[in-house]
């Protein structure tokens, strides 16, 4: 049984990568959504996770094809639920998002699959993306775990 992303008949398990690097005191992996819902806005890379996927298996392979980037080892970091009604009050979109936390390894940042642009974004100026709150508390968590 399949399901649609709009107007879904259940949440749909998303999938999230905060992926961090050291240089330049630190910065953090974003995509700017290419598709609905998001459209244009600023956020952490991911997508859904496929039947018969596991959730870091789901992390990895939307990092990849997003970004064209490697995580070394991911941990859990935080969940976030992400529901969006349409003007009537209908679910319209509603993604239960499991976010992971890692450094980056290897890879050529490139834009892929359903984002239109990937940047590196310091971590000292985030304010100039207009991040969502989860976004940034999803950051912050993975700051600490991490210790970057």
């Amino acid at each position: 049984m399949g399901t649609t992303r709009e107007y879904p008949a259940r949440p749909i398990v998303g999938i999230g990568v905060c992926l961090l690097r050291r240089q330049n005191g630190g910065e953090v992996l974003l995509a700017r959504r290419g598709r609905p819902p998001g459209l244009g806005s600023w956020s952490l890379p991911g997508g859904a996770q496929e039947v018969g996927e596991t959730a870091e298996a789901a992390a990895r392979r939307e990092l990849r094809e997003e970004t064209g980037l490697a995580a070394g080892a991911l941990q859990l970091a935080a969940n976030v639920d992400s529901i969006h009604r349409d003007d009537d009050g209908r679910v319209r979109f509603h993604y239960t998002i499991i976010d992971f936390a890692g450094l980056y390894e290897s890879g050529a940042l490139s834009p892929g699959d359903d984002v239109a642009e990937v940047v590196w974004a310091p971590l000292d100026a985030l304010e100039s993306y207009g991040l969502w709150s989860e976004a940034i508390r999803v950051i912050g968590i993975a700051r600490q775990v991490l210790g970057v």
